[in-house]
């Protein structure tokens, strides 16, 4: 009598990791589009990106494919290594960002805004349980954190809140848009996030430290949470 083959059960692991990874990377750039579009305050980093976009002439998706490109070479001092999602992430999320704001006409009344706001930051925290629970490496800002985390041997929180008050204050210099979607992702993303980690966790991979955050368990509701 043959045993039963374990190469079925491990490629359809394989598949739903792509699909989730792949899947939320996509809701992501969706996500950050439609808060663009809102008008009503972006997260750092698209702040910073949004303000280049206005100096360079380039479309913020651009931007944001190459200022990803540019972190990931940040990674090489901090010798930090990219997985699959970490080269998705980069491409991805700038072209459908791109492809959000052609398809999704911005609206004028502050009456579709604030839902439109509050429909992104959820999107945002689904889509960042989805794509990080695939575990296939942290994208290139995550990467940056914990590399410097590593080098400098100074707390998760510390080095995420000195990242993104600098970048922040850059993009607002620059010209991108802070306002009340600034605040309500700073204060929602933790809690949305870390719920749609534990819903979208993979049961069956093996146990590993988190490569997001430093010091983090081993679970991936705690993956992109500092401590």
């Amino acid at each position: 009598m043959s045993m039963p083959s374990e190469g079925g059960p491990r490629r359809g692991l394989l598949a739903r990791r792509l699909v989730q990874l792949y899947t939320g990377l996509t809701l992501y750039g969706v996500s950050m589009g439609l808060m663009v579009r809102a008008d009503l305050g972006l997260e750092p980093w698209s702040v910073l990106n949004q303000g280049i976009s206005r100096h360079t002439g380039l479309s913020i998706g651009t931007v944001t494919i190459v200022s990803g490109a540019l972190i990931l070479l940040l990674w090489i001092p901090l010798r930090q290594r990219p997985g699959l999602g970490t080269i998705s992430n980069v491409v991805i999320l700038g072209l459908v960002m791109d492809a959000t704001m052609a398809w999704v006409p911005a609206p004028s009344s502050l009456g579709t805004r604030i839902p439109l706001l509050a429909f992104a930051v959820l999107l945002n925290g689904t889509a960042t349980g989805l794509y990080i629970s695939a575990r296939f490496g942290a994208g290139p800002r995550d990467g940056l954190m914990t590399g410097l985390h590593q080098r400098t041997g100074r707390p998760v929180r510390l080095v995420r809140t000195c990242i993104e008050v600098t970048v922040l204050v850059a993009g607002f210099l620059l010209g991108g848009s802070i306002g009340a979607g600034t605040v309500l992702y700073a204060v929602a993303i933790g809690p949305l996030a870390q719920h749609f980690l534990r819903l979208f966790a993979i049961k069956g991979l093996p146990e590993q430290p988190s490569r997001v955050v430093a010091r983090a368990s081993a679970s991936p509701e705690r993956a992109i949470l500092p401590e």
